[in-house]
Formats: C-alpha cells, structure tokens, sequence
C-alpha cells in the first residue's frame, strides 16, 4: 500500500507541476533561453528587415538573446513547418506574412503544415504597398508603354517573384492588362531584384522595403505602386490603377505566431513584447524608411484578420487564374 500510494503521490506532483508551467508560473519564468525569430525569406527582404528590429526591441526587454534565424524557400514552407514542430513554449516564432499565413493554402495543393491549427496567432505587425520596377536601361518608361509592349509580345517579357505577395502581383497585373508574361520564381524578393537589376528579368512588384533604396539609388526605375493611394515614400509615383491598370490594388501584411499549443501566459507575454518592439525605436526606422506602417492586435484580432484575408487571397489568386502547384 505504500508503494502504491508514493507513486499515487508522484503522479499527483507531477501533474500539478505540468500545470504550473501552463499557468503564470509559465510567463514567469518565460524566457528561460534564448528566443529565436525564424523568418522565411532570405536576409535583407522586409521581414527580415523587420524581424531584426523586433529582435533588439525583444532583446533589451528581456534581458536575453534573441536570434534572427532565416530559413528561405518554398514560399516561406520550410520556416513555417520549421516553427510548427517547434517546441510550444514560446521560444521559437515565426515572423511572417501573408505568404505563408493566407496565400500559400491557395497556390499549393499539399503543405507541410496547416496554417491555422499548427499555430497560436500573437499579433500583427505592419503592413504595406509594393511597387513595379524595371531596369533604368529598359525602354519602358511608364506603365502604358511596358502594357503595350507585353500585348504586341505575349510571353516573351518576364516578371520575378520572391513571395507569394510578388508572385500574385505579377499574375494580377497580367489579368487586369490584359497581357500574358512569363512568371520567373524565386527564393526571396531581394535574389528576385537582383535579376532584374542584372537585366535578366524584365520586371517585378516588390515591397516598399527593398524596391525604394534601390529607386533611389537609381538601380531601379519605378513604374507604379500597388494600392490604391500613393506610398509616402514615393509621392510623385502614380498608383498602377492611376497608371492605366484599373482596379489594381494589392498589399501586404506581417504578423507573428508561435506554434499551437504555446500557454496562453507565454501567448500574452509576447504579444506584450512584440507590441512594444513595434513602437520602439529600430521599428519605427523601419517602418519609416520602408513605406509600411505599423499595425498590432490582440492575438484573437490577428486570428480573425487571418481568416478574412485567406478568403481574400483566394479569390484574388483564383481571379488570376493561378493553378495550384
């Protein structure tokens, strides 16, 4: 009998311990090492951009390290099955997009996660605009004459892609003007932009993030951004539905999850944390230098966002005519 009844009181222990580290204890004593944000496209894209911003922001709250760690291809799948089968105590997050959390389950007929079961939405982080570029040296100088050039040629100009937010906006552009351009996938936006720069892609619609510097820089011409108001950042710059391509309007959004099961203590804890690094210093640079602007939710509000957005997405992707792969 007393065999019995220590092990009855072991198990007892046990499980009342399990339940601590599910309860406050948990946020407590959350993080217990280093936290590390895994972004799925390559370094210099706007998430990672963002993400290392974020980072210091989450670093200098907590008083530990925080790891950027980027795990580009497949349309951000390698990250977010990466982070799915992470452990659930909140030191493993996605940063990511609409990408991988809205627009994949549209263009893919099998993943290798599930984009909404497989994660604990933490909150929004920003949104913004991308903007179609083509190499100084090319002969368009504005919209309507890179249109008429693609419908005397169907196929023979190409555009890039590093994001399912760039490929959709390439396949839209062919929809709404009426023209037919070969699509040319890549890694990541920056790899994308090289080509195009390099003049081996004709053009792309990137974000504000890494197309701007590089229009400034004058590697890049600017033809026309993608909502339906002009970016801050290029005032002159008309939008491509001002540009001749009516009713095009596209954007982009980034939001932050930790894989399913993550206690709700350590959900609320880094909603808190991110929601700060937004408004901190480095986020903000970003958010100005980039053309995005900041946004945050509760962890439900983001949950809601998602499923609205994935309904959107599909029926802009399916518009497109885009088969899934």
């Amino acid at each position: 009998m007393n065999r019995i009844s220590r092990r009855d009181a072991l198990s007892t222990l046990a499980l009342a311990a399990t339940v601590c580290l599910t309860g406050p204890a948990a946020a407590q004593t959350f993080p217990s090492r280093p936290i590390t944000l895994v972004v799925p496209f390559a370094a210099g894209s706007a998430t990672d951009q963002l993400a290392r911003a974020l980072a210091q922001s989450v670093g200098e709250q907590t008083k530990t390290t925080v790891i950027v760690d980027n795990k580009a291809g497949a349309s951000g799948m390698m990250a977010a099955q990466f982070v799915a089968r992470a452990p659930a105590d909140g030191h493993t997050v996605i940063i990511s997009t609409n990408t991988t959390h809205a627009a994949n389950e549209h263009l893919y007929r099998k993943m290798p996660y599930d984009p909404v079961k497989d994660f604990a939405p933490l909150t929004g982080l920003g949104r913004g605009g991308q903007v179609l570029v083509v190499n100084p040296a090319s002969p368009w100088k504005n919209v309507a004459e890179l249109v008429a050039d693609a419908r005397k040629r169907p196929g023979k100009l190409s555009f890039s892609s590093g994001s399912a937010s760039s490929r959709v906006a390439g396949e839209m552009f062919q929809q709404l003007s009426g023209t037919e351009i070969l699509h040319v996938p890549y890694k990541s936006n920056p790899q994308a932009l090289t080509d195009v720069m390099g003049g081996q892609i004709d053009f792309m619609i990137t974000d504000t993030a890494t197309g701007v510097p590089q229009i400034k820089a004058g590697k890049l011409r600017a033809l026309g951004f993608s909502m339906t108001r002009r970016s801050p950042l290029l005032p002159d710059l008309p939008t491509l539905d001002e540009a001749g391509v009516k009713g095009y309007d596209m954007s982009y959004w980034f939001a932050a999850y930790a894989p399913a099961g993550t206690p709700a203590p350590v959900i609320k804890r880094l909603n808190e944390l991110l929601t700060t690094a937004v408004r901190a210093p480095a986020a903000k640079a970003f958010f100005e230098t980039s053309g995005a602007e900041a946004w945050t939710s509760t962890p439900e509000e983001l949950a809601r966002h998602q499923a609205a957005e994935t309904l959107k997405w599909g029926k802009v992707i399916k518009a497109a005519g885009i088969e899934p792969e």
